[in-house]
């Protein structure tokens, strides 16, 4: 009799789990289906592009030296010289121009074309990150200033440009975009300057302290030969800077490379970075004044080594998009999901939807950088990422698509028992898409 007692007790919790499932995906998809943007956006594209057959070798000798394995998409996209480099990298000829032209006045965006600012010019905001500022109802976007030549270190280092800063562009509309110039400029002189030309600055993302009236941008900081791995602090009067830069550090004493800042609904600000030789990330709260870590720490995806976070909130629930670490070349993203952003994390999946498979695995061949909400269109959001061109890093190109929260996961959790069923998070492919005429920066 006991054991048919708790047998029933375990059925009931079963069956009551069970129904608050079926009660929040419909919730979800119910939601979802009311919002004819989402509709639009889900009608993904798909992609057809061949590997080229290798070229004929010019002798017998050199046709003896044939591949071990045939060549991927991703070794096309790696490779300067490709013969569809031109799918992945478009030239100027068809560069996006918000100011000029009946096509791109309809404020269409087109992942991996150039992007050119209202001057004409293309945009140098590479790992960037996006400010709303509401006292003057303006996004702006910060990024890496890289109009530079690419080069290498030494012989087995990374492609890199010399520092020249952090760029600002500003918009109304997420579309149109001023170039505010170099809000946070390189140190020309100096070698023992952490913004020295020689070093490295990586992912500067900014938030607005109410409490000080400043804006506070975080940043990655290290050497040519990626070993200071620190976290660097910089502060303005204004959102289009001069920043003031501070110093760097070691959050919590650890390395710190690829980094992102997430503010809260209640104001706390949290620091979010790759440590442990980028083998798992680290979370913690910034002190009030956003100018230092709390002692507060937190380990999570521990020895999955990921890294180029994006975290975004959405009813109460904590999402992240990571990528892999693979150096220059594409890998697969990853959704994860908690209730308290302090953790314990849950993984998702891959959150990408369209293209071909092995676009999905490539994360449509870009690294994630942020995730910018869209006030009004509750559960929808623009990812925000770069597809990087290690031969020549001032022409990587900005991949912007839409990420819709909403519908059932695809596949279960890894450890889903004690976890609410999360909706899935979709990042859909499309080469053309644009935001309804009827949104406006809220006012």
């Amino acid at each position: 009799m006991v054991w048919s007692l708790v047998g029933l007790l375990l059925m009931l919790q079963l069956y009551s789990f069970a129904s608050r499932r079926n009660v929040v995906r419909g919730d979800i998809q119910l939601h979802v289906s009311r919002h004819p943007l989402v509709r639009e956006l889900e009608q993904v594209e798909e992609e057809n592009i061949q590997v080229p057959p290798p070229k004929k070798k010019k002798s017998q000798h050199a046709a003896k030296r044939r591949r071990k394995r045939s060549a991927t998409l991703i070794d096309e996209f790696l490779d300067e010289n490709s013969q569809i480099r031109h799918v992945f990298f478009p030239d100027m000829k068809s560069a996006v121009d918000p100011v000029k032209g009946v096509e791109n006045s309809s404020h269409h965006y087109h992942p991996g074309k150039i992007w050119l600012d209202t001057e004409g010019n293309p945009i140098q905001a590479h790992g960037g990150g996006m400010l709303y500022d509401e006292r003057s109802n303006t996004y702006y976007w910060y990024g890496e200033y890289k109009d530079g030549p690419t080069y290498r270190a030494h012989k087995r280092g990374a492609a890199r440009v010399d520092v020249i800063g952090v760029g600002c562009y500003s918009s109304k509309d997420l579309w149109t975009w001023k170039n505010q110039g170099i809000v946070l400029a390189a140190e020309q002189t100096n070698e023992t300057h952490d913004l020295h030309k020689s070093n490295v600055l990586e992912r500067p993302k900014v938030v607005f302290n109410e409490k000080t009236g400043k804006y506070v941008m975080w940043m990655h900081i290290d050497d040519a030969n990626y070993t200071k791995a620190s976290v660097g602090i910089a502060i303005s009067d204004y959102p289009t800077g001069p920043f003031e830069y501070l110093h760097s550090q070691r959050p919590h004493g650890f390395d710190s490379r690829d980094m992102t800042i997430f503010k809260d609904d209640d104001g706390v600000v949290y620091l979010i970075y790759s440590s442990q030789d980028n083998s798992e990330l680290h979370i913690g709260p910034l002190t009030s004044d956003y100018l230092d870590v709390q002692p507060d720490m937190r380990r999570i995806l521990i020895g999955q080594h990921r890294e180029a976070p994006a975290l975004f909130k959405y009813q109460g629930t904590y999402y992240m998009i990571t990528s892999g670490c693979t150096g220059w070349a594409p890998n697969e993203a990853l959704a994860h999901a908690a209730e308290s952003i302090m953790g314990p994390w849950e993984t998702m999946g891959n959150p990408c939807i369209g293209g071909n498979k092995m676009f999905r695995l490539a994360t449509f061949f870009a690294q994630s950088t942020f995730v910018v909400p869209l006030p009004g269109i509750p559960g929808s959001y623009i990812f925000m990422a770069d597809r990087w061109n290690p031969a020549e890093l001032r022409n990587s190109r900005y991949i912007w698509l839409p990420l819709i929260v909403g519908g059932p996961p695809d596949r279960p959790l890894d450890y889903n028992f004690g976890f609410p069923p999360w909706p899935r998070v979709s990042i859909y492919w499309h080469k053309k898409w644009r935001l309804p005429s009827s949104w406006k920066v809220s006012k």
